[in-house]
């Protein structure tokens, strides 16, 4: 079971995912201190192919106040993604081709290591953006409704 360490809830709501991809992470010891403090946030990233290799660039890491000193923590640093040569040849392929963009999903555990899910997606055009915040809201009100029900109703 991995735990959940960040996510990028805006991700599903800007795009349709098509597909979802598992990439490990190269990142520095005080970053990995700093993930287990909770000091993440996902929600302004977005991957780019580099010669290709994937490079999650936005994703602020913010560094521990007990941070070494002769360690100069930048929290916007690019880090690299590690995953299959033939798997990223399928989505360079994709994201050069058909209008796809790669946008990180969240940030896991999985066997003591971080983990990034990331998603090929596309971007949402306004009129479903208003379409999935109507079904959220619908959504909402529908538990309201059968919470009261439930809670008000006549006990024999």
């Amino acid at each position: 079971m991995s735990a959940l360490i960040a996510e990028n809830r805006r991700a599903r709501f800007e795009y349709h995912i098509e597909e979802q991809y598992e990439a490990g992470m190269v990142l520095e010891g005080w970053e990995v201190k700093a993930i287990r403090a909770g000091q993440v946030q996902l929600t302004d990233g977005y991957v780019v192919i580099r010669n290709g290799e994937l490079y999650l660039i936005g994703c602020r890491i913010n560094a521990l106040r007990s941070a070494s000193t002769h360690v100069h923590p930048e929290a916007d640093r690019t880090k690299k993604l590690l995953m299959g040569k033939d798997e990223i040849k399928r989505l360079v392929g994709k994201v050069e081709q058909r209008g796809f963009t790669l946008v990180p999903l969240n940030l896991h555990w999985k066997g003591g290591r971080v983990k990034a899910e990331i998603a090929l997606a596309k971007g949402k055009a306004q009129h479903d953006k208003r379409e999935t915040e109507k079904k959220r809201d619908w959504d909402r009100e529908k538990g309201r409704l059968m919470r009261h029900k439930v809670s008000s109703s006549p006990k024999e």
